[in-house]
């Protein structure tokens, strides 16, 4: 089975989920998987809660990525995986796992997915979704408060000493890998329509 990696890279609050979902729509019957960088966030038994939240999340070291790779290696090479599952209200990984079948196209999405080689090298298309740093602190503020049950003040605290620093010294400088950049990632129709025709012309070659 011939399989078509895309990677959908961003900073945080950017688009990139919506951008997913609108891939997974238009490529469903060609049978989708996705893998997001997050379900790869170390596991830190070894730490108390009130350490794990003062840990830089947003580094690429806090990533287990060489799994990543290799699961996505085994997909590409038709074996199922189990990846990881990350709770992000304990900062911690759980003791569940997600089955994952090969399929003809995968999807990786992440924050820091192309800053590391072996990873880029795997995706046929690199998307980067460009999204102003007000609107992506904005977005995440109301998903970190809504859906992960943290405070506006913490929130804001991560942003200015982790978040911001960290886009500036290795999310931004990976845009250069790209292959197609977007404004405003799945909110920009026309964008977002351009890339499905692409995509789908890198499938029906192979």
């Amino acid at each position: 089975m011939k399989v078509t990696i895309i990677g959908v890279a961003g900073g945080s609050g950017s688009g990139k989920s919506t951008l997913v979902k609108k891939l997974q729509e238009a490529f469903a019957g060609d049978d989708v998987a996705t893998l997001c960088h997050d379900y790869y966030y170390k596991a830190h038994p070894e730490l108390t809660y009130e350490e794990r939240t003062k840990l830089n999340y947003d580094h690429p070291q806090a990533f287990d990525t060489d799994m990543m790779v290799e699961h996505i290696k085994a997909l590409r090479n038709n074996v199922p995986i189990e990846h990881p599952v990350y709770s992000f209200v304990d900062h911690n990984r759980t003791d569940d796992t997600v089955a994952v079948k090969p399929s003809k196209v995968i999807i990786i999405d992440g924050i820091l997915i192309f800053e590391h080689k072996e990873l880029r090298d795997l995706m046929d298309i690199k998307v980067y979704v460009d999204t102003d740093a007000d609107v992506r602190l904005a977005r995440r503020i109301l998903r970190d408060v809504c859906d992960r049950g943290r405070s506006m003040q913490s929130v804001i605290d991560q942003y200015i000493t982790t978040v911001k620093p960290m886009h500036e010294e290795f999310v931004e400088p990976s845009k250069k890998y790209a292959d197609v950049i977007i404004p405003e990632g799945g909110f920009n129709s026309v964008a977002v329509g351009m890339l499905i025709k692409n995509i789908r012309s890198l499938i029906d070659e192979k």
